[in-house]
């Protein structure tokens, strides 16, 4: 009997890989809740930053873009850069994907892998089920990635929580709750001012703590934009057009290049379109850092450093820190201790060659975690049109 590859993860990535591994006749089981990420961990309310065009989840046949959804919804069709996705519309595509390409998907969590003596891994389910796999692809995107800085995380004991004094802007699905509450965000990107936008809008009265000299920065909308330039899913640069469909080289360059340009290419930046629901709703307290926080009955203080080099303190009655994610493979606890210990990494992530593979054969991640060595593409669902078919011919050549 042949031993089938699991995918661990039913989001865009995990989805896409597992269509294209399927239409070449791979058996592939599919583990994971579909758009989970997208389902709990995103705030009602919430539009894509990304365009219609840098939204869909790369399939291995036509006729599976979010286009396609809308007409098979019945809905205004997505199509320009000045169309704006909401995040409902694109968690039915991705249902709707999974149903059309992926629709033997399992339900259910993977508890542990570890290798096999003699080649391949084994899996034990949440449903108690063990089984072989002869390569194991992760795709299990921000899951227990969350990133709570070390000067916020004196404020949370226990760890960033909804009702605690600190929180991650990955675990409020509904905003609501903050009503007539003093709300401070920390942070600049697209999730922090987009979150600090929705609170306000739910009634709450929200400061957004930004590190920089001056105002928060929003994108050119796509009539600004330099016609000379090339076009790419995230704008017209040279530099994102590059990254946007050459990613093949980037694993070559320098380490400390390569996780330089994943945190700072498009960010932090908010979308065009959230600028007029932002200017004069939400206060920017802008600061040189974050130099530490503390909670007390009154609720979380934090204590901030001006660019005068000055110190202050800033109280409210919840901190959510919108500081984004990290990858870091001891967070990825399902992954045997031996396995992740034998895993070559470069500052947590894993270190992936050709066709994403890992240094443990049959070991491949793709999505976020791949993003330290293909680039800032893998952050975003169009990474799926590079990342996907690649995988997927890679992994079935070396296991054929």
């Amino acid at each position: 009997m042949i031993q089938p590859v699991a995918v661990i993860g039913a989001g865009p990535f995990g989805l896409s890989t597992a269509a294209h591994l399927r239409a070449r006749g791979v058996p592939v089981r599919v583990f994971g809740e579909p758009m989970v990420s997208w389902r709990d961990h995103m705030p009602q309310g919430m539009l894509l930053k990304s365009t219609p065009a840098a939204s869909t989840i790369d399939a291995p046949q036509g006729g599976h873009t979010l286009v396609d959804y809308c007409d098979a919804a019945g809905i205004p069709r997505l199509v320009t850069d000045e169309d704006i996705v909401p995040v409902g519309t694109f968690l039915a595509y991705g249902e709707w994907f999974q149903q059309k390409l992926v629709p033997e998907l399992e339900r259910v969590r993977v508890v542990s892998v570890d290798r096999r003596p003699g080649g391949g891994f084994d899996l034990k389910l949440d449903s108690g089920e063990l089984f072989a796999a002869r390569a194991v692809v992760v795709a299990t995107g921000l899951s227990g990635l969350a990133h709570l800085p070390p000067e916020l995380a004196t404020a949370a004991a226990d760890g960033p929580t909804p009702l605690g004094p600190v929180s991650h802007s990955s675990q409020h699905h509904d905003l609501h709750r903050f009503s007539g509450k003093e709300l401070l965000v920390v942070g600049a990107g697209q999730s922090a001012l987009e979150t600090a936008v929705l609170a306000a809008e739910a009634g709450a009265r929200v400061r957004v703590v930004a590190r920089g000299r001056g105002k928060v920065a929003f994108g050119a909308p796509p009539w600004r934009q330099p016609r000379l330039r090339p076009e790419s899913p995230f704008g017209r640069a040279w530099s994102l057009w590059a990254l946007s469909y050459y990613p093949h080289p980037y694993r070559f360059l320098p380490a400390g290049t390569r996780h330089y340009l994943v945190r700072r290419v498009l960010g932090p930046l908010g979308a065009w379109w959230l600028r007029e629901r932002f200017e004069g709703t939400v206060e920017v307290h802008d600061v040189d850092r974050v130099v530490g926080a503390s909670a007390s009955h009154g609720g979380p203080v934090l204590t901030v450093r001006s660019h005068t080099g000055g110190t202050e303190e800033l109280a409210a009655d919840h901190v959510i820190a919108a500081t984004g994610y990290r990858v870091d493979i001891a967070a990825m606890d399902f992954l045997g201790h031996e396995l992740r210990t034998e895993l070559a990494v470069s500052r947590g992530a894993p270190r992936l060659g050709a066709g994403y593979a890992s240094s443990v054969p049959g070991l491949y991640f793709t999505g976020l975690p791949a993003a330290a060595s293909y680039g800032p593409v893998m952050r975003f669902v169009c990474g799926t049109e590079f990342a996907s078919p690649r995988l997927a011919k890679h992994l079935t050549a070396a296991h054929r």
